[in-house]
């Protein structure tokens, strides 16, 4: 199913019509269990939630998928569990392919000189990184962003993700100690901002109301405002 920018639908728990980017789509197995159709390319019927854990939480737990579906459909408990895992094997998959396409690097050292170069699409730390190495890291981020506002290069700031430990990424890349990569120039690279955009924006804490609006942005927030710095 391909995604346009135009293309919205309506969240079956808050009826809120939303781009399908703020969205995650659910499909009815073979076996009648409901499961997450992450990429939003399976057949039949689906059923649209807001992209958040604690929204789609909040969908089982009001028994909002049959309602949607008007059929009895086996729901798991841990579905919102269920369907952070499967996005989180999305941005690994798509990590392994931008390092097969040359668009991927790991280590301190690489990742800092990509970053003083400026060809990259993202900045990614392991949850487990230690606070100095990480601060170290950002601060390079922070210089590079402010560069590319003085010099008026045009488009968004280059993100920050840190939603992966070092063992997530260091299996899914056949890599050891990958606590600080980089994303860099390709189309490869881009399709992997991607997922990790909706992989942050499903983990964005959850605000008072968060099953009445989606969250407000699908990145981590801007390294000026980080709080762990």
């Amino acid at each position: 199913m391909a995604r346009r920018a135009d293309m919205t639908r309506t969240c079956a728990l808050t009826r809120a019509e939303l781009p399908v980017e703020a969205l995650v789509r659910f499909v009815v197995g073979p076996d009648g269990v409901l499961v997450p159709d992450v990429d939003a390319r399976a057949e039949g019927r689906g059923v649209w939630i807001t992209l958040s854990h604690a929204s789609v939480a909040e969908a089982v737990r009001r028994k909002a998928f049959a309602r949607s579906l008007k059929a009895p459909v086996t729901v798991p408990d841990d579905l919102a569990d269920l369907t952070r895992l499967r996005l989180e094997q999305r941005l690994l998959s798509a990590l392994n392919m931008a390092r097969k396409a040359g668009q991927f690097v790991s280590g301190a050292t690489k990742v800092k000189a990509a970053l003083e170069t400026g060809q990259v699409e993202a900045l990614l730390t392991a949850t487990d990184a230690a606070e100095d190495g990480r601060n170290k890291m950002l601060g390079t981020l922070r210089a590079l962003n402010h560069a590319r506002r003085e010099a008026g290069i045009p488009g968004s700031e280059v993100p920050h993700f840190e939603s992966l430990s070092s063992v997530q990424m260091g299996l899914a890349l056949g890599l050891e100690n990958v606590i600080h990569a980089a994303l860099t120039t390709g189309a490869a690279a881009q399709s992997a901002v991607e997922k990790a955009r909706r992989l942050a924006r499903y983990n964005a804490p959850a605000t008072q109301d968060h099953i009445d609006r989606p969250p407000a942005s699908g990145v981590l927030l801007p390294v000026e405002q980080d709080e762990r710095r």
